[in-house]
């Protein structure tokens, strides 16, 4: 299996001096992420090997399996060790500085290095900025930003010496420090095993002329471009029925969150995007929370718990009209000894007496209540104002971390998880509780091959989420939001037993949603003749509508076939991505035309004056006419489209607007 690392890695590469340190460091400092200098632990075997006088590779190695290297991470306080020895400081004197290259192109020491980094890098929490030589080449390769940084040698001789009279070290003069520069340089371009070299897909940074702060600001806009900086998360808390997921969908602009009167309703931890004056974060609206619960009521308290260790604020929402009870109050000494950042929302205060009468939960013991009317809008502006100035810059929320997404739906016992763990290897539990609570899709990194997926197993969708209730629906809901969240969706149909009204629903489901799809004949092992033939019949009434995705025979359980899987996911994939050329495009649909016009309707000849294609995930086209097109006619130009152009596994979009020559 290839390494790699589950969380954001920055690699910071380039020659000595350049930067890499101050600039890693800060980076990591503002993003509270972990910081590693690979060069350190280089410098720490070095300081070994003139301790003890090592006149070869071996006897460093041998010294080493005695001896522990071992480095904090604190961005603010980088330290390194051999065993309870502190060498951050000599680590750094010129002797070490000038033997370091020539110890650091030793292999086996390189090799077990490596491995030392990158258990290093994979026990970081949410994200590591690596700094050093051939991060970005050797150690993390995978990462998702790498920055190869560079100034000129008198820039980054004064930063190296300006770095010594930190460390209160005698480095010596500025000449000098560019002199040995020059020299690392030319050791380190010129090494057999591992020349310094910037990786292909790194961005140059010369920051010569560049402040620290203006090159730490520089990188942090790639951060933010590529959305590999955790969005702030607000969980919403409180007891059943306050207004929590009233206020939810009146800070998201929309009716996402499910309202009932019925206690209870919101059963899971449910997180939505949402955005308010260009600040972006996430909120999680929680089930009801009851410290005496029992049964599935204590589970769902149990959530609401959990979703305060991965909260950056809190709004706990209090019904104004009941005031503070007693199980509130044990709340609040919950939420004291979290010690996370909390907002108390005074909710259903519709006028002003009731904003006089709601004073009273001053007596709670969290502050000032911010009086607001979910349900009507009252207070909702400036609540949000509050909140978006009392998110941290970077919070605990997913990052995009650059992984194609996988969704794999289907009817309840079709053999999705059984596909998931044959990917991973190992068996990945689905969560499913007797109580009949929702079962979340599991969501896992798995390398095929070399490449890194983000599968997504749902549950088994019996019915449509509107006709169902209790766990078919919450089932039905969060498979809905998986396939909306993934790219590419992989519906698994029983091949051994006859298709239903429900397996024709999800393909439908997928389809209108725009996703690229690959239909998966699981259990094929199970096929005799005479179910072959009549599932091919099936397939020719039923499967019309995705006649265009592919369709791959495999047994999950024994993992036959499952090597078809992965290319077939690639090729939807680039069908889905596809672009057309506007002139290609042009010149094909005049053809097309010329030979086969659309029908006359109402006695007129419409005239195609040009199309263009607007977008693509999934493909979509606009076709520019003077009159209507009949849809037979626009089922016609996909399917030439499709002969012309491809676009397997994916569907495709056709909408014709009306324009006067």
């Amino acid at each position: 299996m290839t390494w790699r690392s589950k969380i954001v890695v920055v690699a910071m590469d380039g020659p000595s001096g350049a930067g890499k340190s101050s600039t890693s460091k800060g980076l990591a400092s503002r993003a509270n992420w972990s910081y590693l200098d690979t060069g350190a632990l280089y410098r720490a075997a070095t300081w070994l090997a003139l301790e003890i006088d090592a006149k070869n590779e071996n006897e460093l190695l041998n010294a080493l399996k005695q001896k522990e290297i071992k480095f904090l991470t604190d961005p603010n306080h980088p330290r390194v060790f051999l065993d309870n020895k502190e060498l951050t400081r000599e680590i750094r004197e010129e002797r070490v500085t000038s033997k370091v290259s020539e110890v650091s192109a030793w292999p086996g020491l390189r090799s077990e290095l490596l491995k030392l980094q990158r258990k290093i890098i994979d026990s970081a929490a949410s994200g590591i900025v690596v700094e050093g030589r051939d991060i970005g080449t050797v150690v993390a390769p995978n990462s998702q930003v790498k920055i190869f940084l560079q100034a000129d040698i008198e820039k980054r001789a004064a930063r190296r010496s300006a770095e010594f009279a930190n460390l209160e070290i005698d480095g010596g003069g500025v000449e000098e420090i560019a002199g040995s520069l020059a020299s690392r340089d030319q050791m380190d371009s010129s090494r057999t095993s591992s020349p310094l070299r910037k990786a292909e897909d790194a961005i140059l940074v010369d920051s010569t002329h560049l402040s620290l702060e203006e090159t730490i600001e520089y990188i942090w806009n790639i951060l933010k471009q590529r959305s590999l900086l955790g969005l702030p998360v607000v969980a919403v808390i409180g007891r059943p029925n306050v207004g929590k997921s009233t206020l939810v969908n009146r800070i998201i602009g929309g009716r996402e969150a499910i309202i009932e009167d019925t206690p209870g309703v919101t059963r899971d931890r449910v997180k939505y995007d949402a955005e308010w004056n260009g600040r972006k974060f996430t909120i999680m609206d929680t089930g009801g929370w009851e410290p005496t619960a029992e049964g599935i009521a204590l589970k769902i308290s149990d959530a609401a718990a959990s979703a305060i260790g991965e909260a950056d604020l809190i709004l706990f929402v209090v019904d104004s009209h009941v005031g503070a009870q007693s199980e509130e109050k044990e709340l609040v000494d919950v939420l004291r000894r979290s010690k996370v950042d909390t907002m108390l929302i005074a909710n259903k205060v519709d006028s002003e007496k009731d904003e006089l009468d709601a004073h009273q939960l001053w007596n709670i013991g969290l502050g000032e209540p911010f009086f607001v009317s979910a349900a009507h809008g009252r207070g909702s502006g400036d609540l949000l104002d509050q909140i978006v100035a009392r998110l941290p810059e970077v919070g605990r929320g997913r990052i995009s971390d650059g992984f194609r997404k996988i969704a794999i739906v289907g009817r309840p016992n079709v053999g999705k998880s059984s596909l998931l763990n044959t990917f991973a290897g190992e068996y990945r539990a689905l969560v499913d509780d007797a109580e009949g609570t929702t079962r979340d899709p599991i969501d896992e990194l798995i390398d095929v091959d070399g490449k890194t997926w983000r599968f997504i197993d749902t549950a088994g969708i019996r019915r449509r989420a509107h006709q169902a209730s209790g766990t078919d629906y919450y089932a039905a809901l969060r498979t809905e939001r998986a396939i909306e969240n993934a790219e590419v969706v992989v519906i698994v149909l029983d091949a051994s037993a006859t298709m239903t009204e429900q397996d024709l629903r999800i393909i439908a489901m997928a389809e209108e949603a725009g996703k690229a799809i690959v239909v998966v004949m699981n259990k094929w092992d199970l096929l005799d003749e005479d179910r072959r033939l009549q599932l091919e019949r099936e397939i020719d009434r039923n499967l019309d509508q995705v006649e265009w995705a592919e369709r791959i025979n495999l047994s999950a359980k024994t993992g036959w076939h499952k090597d078809r899987l992965i290319p077939a996911v690639e090729r939807a994939l680039a069908g889905w991505e596809y672009r057309v050329p506007t002139g290609k495009l042009n010149a094909f649909l005049g053809q097309l035309v010329s030979s086969n016009p659309p029908p006359v309707r109402g006695g007129k000849q419409p005239k195609i004056l040009f199309a263009t294609q607007a977008g693509i995930e999934p493909p979509t086209f606009i076709i520019f006419a003077s009159d209507f097109l009949e849809s037979s006619y626009r089922r016609f130009i996909e399917r030439r489209l499709r002969e012309e152009f491809g676009f397997s596994g994916s569907p495709i979009r056709i909408s014709v607007r009306l324009r006067e020559r």
